[in-house]
């Protein structure tokens, strides 16, 4: 770890969540498989201080987020948050709210791919978690639903109001946003929601290899390219191409971008160093 970075030593078990770690590859499961995986308050900051940590220890280099059992994740717990939003003042439901969306910053911000492997539901929260990785690996039995104008909020919640019109266009995230429909996987392949849909009960062993290739490749090279996807969707042109100047500039001096040309000059394979 970086000596910068942070104080606090690493977390050594998550009440909320499974992380298992394999040379550079984390993997995240959501754990309440008798509940559809449903998110408690715990489950969202648990989710949002292990991205910070694994951010903060730079040894991933790929991350794989999914759930236990026959769903993805069904979305806030109706009973746990629901019922207890009900009795919350307007200061603490606002400090919630934050933190929910603080998870999907955190999956949107940490330097390196996540990759979603989706199967049956992602509903609510769960949908908006998986929007927010930067791969979605869905197998047949995927179905997305933005259950929240169901139950009287807005749709726009989490940051969906942001993510979905660039990931599917304005029209099809009105769509879903505002009725809340489900949406299967075949539906969820041709608006560009999934980013690949494998054969039947196939999502995690293939969203395990996509991550694996990830994680093999130039990781920095990978981390800005991720960051400046996110940085650049508001940006002018002209802000862009200066910010991916400058970006080019620097990885230029980095030791990945010496091995390429060591290794094409050798005839050999690069051996990526994340440096």
């Amino acid at each position: 770890m970086s000596p910068f970075t942070g104080s606090a030593q690493s977390t050594e078990k998550w009440r909320h969540l499974r992380l298992a770690t394999d040379d550079g590859v984390a993997t995240v499961t959501l754990a309440r498989p008798e509940k559809l995986n449903a998110l408690t308050f715990g489950a969202y900051a648990d989710l949002r201080d292990l991205l910070a940590e694994l951010s903060r220890e730079r040894s991933v280099r790929a991350l794989v987020l999914g759930g236990e059992g026959r769903g993805f994740c069904s979305g806030g717990d109706v009973d746990e948050i629901i019922g207890a939003t009900l009795s919350m003042d307007a200061a603490r439901l606002l400090d919630f709210n934050r933190m929910t969306g603080q998870v999907v910053r955190a999956v949107r911000e940490c330097p390196f791919p996540v990759v979603a492997a989706v199967h049956g539901v992602a509903a609510g929260a769960g949908a908006v978690l998986a929007l927010a990785a930067d791969f979605r690996v869905a197998d047949p039995s995927a179905r997305f639903a933005f259950l929240f104008t169901k139950v009287g909020l807005s749709g726009g919640d989490m940051g969906a109001a942001y993510l979905l019109p660039r990931v599917v266009g304005l029209g099809h995230a009105t769509r879903l946003l505002m009725l809340g429909e489900p949406v299967d996987a075949a539906e969820a392949e041709r608006i560009g929601l999934i980013s690949e849909l494998t054969p039947e009960s196939q999502a995690p062993a293939r969203a395990a290899a996509l991550a694996r290739r990830l994680a093999e490749g130039p990781a920095l090279a990978h981390a800005q390219t991720k960051a400046l996807l996110t940085a650049e969707l508001d940006m002018p042109l002209a802000a862009a191409v200066e910010l991916d100047a400058s970006t080019q500039a620097l990885l230029m001096k980095g030791e990945d971008y010496a091995e390429f040309h060591a290794a094409f000059t050798a005839k050999r394979a690069p051996e990526w160093r994340g440096r």
